[in-house]
């Protein structure tokens, strides 16, 4: 035994130095990433412009439903649409001059912590976690329903991703708090563990209401009337109607000058047609009457052109990802956003697979490659994602976050410096000889080339002595070690006592409730 112990420290070492290496490499803290490279466009200006045609053919012909709110109606008829008892047809373009006359082209997400503030619009691109799990599932437990712990443990794991830059909204869903209450914590776990920006609740408007007080207990009454501190998913209920509940959400964010993301909530074949520009042309409809009426409410509130698109399955009715179809509808919104002069959102990371597998590593890189390569400003969904949204995964986290790095990177483009173009290295070695040991590449090397903390690139004998552990594997004791070193961000505790006071008072205010 006595023999085997110095090599088995060594190589403990090792992976302790490999791991330290990765770190380095890999952590570099950007509030945002502001693309260096263009977009990817799959439609030229006679095939947006049809588009551009059918959606403006829907609101004034067939028209939306805007239900369970009068007020909302009331806004319409004075800004001159069509109601006829919830259906509202709107005149061509009326939408659109609305949107462009006062919706911000870029706005930034102040956070409390102003060096994590974000810029979403124009070329910069905000990655954050996935939304609105009730399950969760690791290599220990396996799938279970998730708690209030497992929403603070993703707040403080997206804290310390660095390639994640927003800490998101329900995380997962503590399903073992109340309905009507849960909310609370959960925007209490985003600001405590977190200084990162983050998202509000839009459940019920008096939720939405209740995150923008605590707002305004972090960063006062008067900042959060003039700058944007919340961002806040309101669906549209495809095809072709928004909701009471949505609505109300929105209005309270928008009377605050919060931002809003306006998503319609496509799964194609069911909720839209089963054809990329038939649904597009849906997908803009119902985007412009959702941005437009946050234009009503607040002119200048900031909104973002949203949209979750995946495709059923026509044989069985589920939900499927990282096809080619859902692709092409995300870079054609994109643009049609860019169009308009609005930012724009979607997802990446998506996948319908169970575990933290090929299938997911499959789905997910294929929806946050064209998450990125279509130009999208807040990519929901980044990291945690399975099983069509019903799981969040520690060790799908954790690959995720990996592949959010490997994207920043990437989005920073070529280096065309003097030390970018190496010709002193090229000069150094000359012809017939490597490059390992010039001075170019021993000035660069820590720093040359993304260093995955998830990827094994060692031998086959030493990926063998150290367990022959799998990426999902190592992705459990990276998330483990996470958690076990993650230190708080300061904040002052009379700020701290005052959200839990205003949590305990609202608490008590009403019972519990399962809705």
């Amino acid at each position: 035994m006595s023999a085997r112990e110095p090599r088995s420290r060594t190589r403990g070492g090792g992976r302790d130095a490999r791991r330290a290496a990765r770190a380095r490499s890999s952590a570099v803290q950007v509030p945002y990433i502001t693309r260096k490279l263009p977009v990817y466009e799959v439609l030229d200006e006679e095939g947006l412009a049809l588009i551009e045609h059918n959606a403006d053919t829907i609101l004034e012909d067939i028209g939306l439903e805007f239900r369970d709110d009068a007020d909302a109606l009331r806004l319409w008829k004075e800004a001159g649409a069509s109601v006829d008892g919830e259906r509202v047809r709107f005149p061509k373009g009326l939408c659109r001059s609305i949107i462009q006359r006062s919706a911000p082209a870029e706005f930034i997400q102040h956070a409390r912590n102003p060096e994590r503030s974000v810029r979403i619009g124009g070329p910069h691109m905000v990655m954050a976690p996935a939304y609105g799990s009730p399950f969760i599932r690791s290599l220990d437990e396996g799938r279970r329903y998730a708690t209030i712990e497992d929403f603070r443990n993703f707040v403080k794991l997206a804290y310390m991703s660095p390639s994640l830059h927003h800490s998101g909204g329900t995380v997962c869903e503590p399903v073992n708090l109340p309905v009507n209450k849960r909310h609370l914590d959960m925007v209490y776990s985003h600001m405590r563990y977190s200084d990162k920006p983050f998202m509000g609740s839009v459940t019920a408007p008096e939720r939405a209401q209740d995150t923008v007080e605590m707002a305004k207990i972090l960063f006062g009454d008067a900042f959060v009337d003039q700058n944007t501190v919340v961002i806040s998913l309101i669906n549209a209920n495809s095809p072709m109607v928004w909701d009471g509940t949505m609505l109300g959400a929105l209005r309270v964010y928008a009377e605050n000058n919060q931002a809003t993301v306006i998503s319609p909530f496509i799964l194609a074949g069911a909720m839209s047609p089963v054809t990329v520009a038939g649904t597009c042309a849906q997908i803009l409809a119902e985007a412009l009457a959702g941005m437009a009426f946050a234009q009503l409410v607040r002119p200048g509130a900031p909104v973002v052109f949203g949209t979750f698109a995946s495709a059923i399955s026509m044989q069985s009715g589920a939900p499927t990802f990282g096809g080619p179809e859902p692709s092409l509808v995300v870079y054609v919104c994109a643009a049609l956003a860019r169009r308009l002069g609005v930012p724009f959102r979607s997802g990446g990371g998506l996948c319908a697979s169970k575990t933290a597998d090929a299938q997911a590593a499959y789905e997910a890189a294929n929806t946050l490659q064209t998450a990125m390569l279509a130009g999208v400003n807040f990519m929901l969904h980044a990291a945690g994602w399975l099983e069509g949204g019903l799981a969040m995964g520690y060790e799908k986290f954790v690959m995720d976050a990996d592949q959010a790095g490997m994207m920043q990177a990437f989005l920073e483009g070529v280096d065309l410096s003097e030390n970018g173009q190496a010709m002193d290295a090229i000069r150094e070695v000359g012809p017939g000889q490597h490059f390992l040991g010039c001075a170019h590449t021993q000035a660069n090397f820590e720093t040359a080339f993304y260093r995955s903390s998830i990827a094994d690139n060692n031998s086959y004998e030493q990926w063998q002595a150290e367990g022959s552990l799998d990426a999902e594997q190592r992705a459990n004791a990276i998330w483990k070690r996470m958690l076990e070193q993650y230190q708080a961000p300061e904040l002052d505790p009379a700020i701290d006592e005052a959200l839990t006071a205003f949590m305990e008072k609202r608490k008590a205010s009403v019972p519990d409730r399962d809705y």
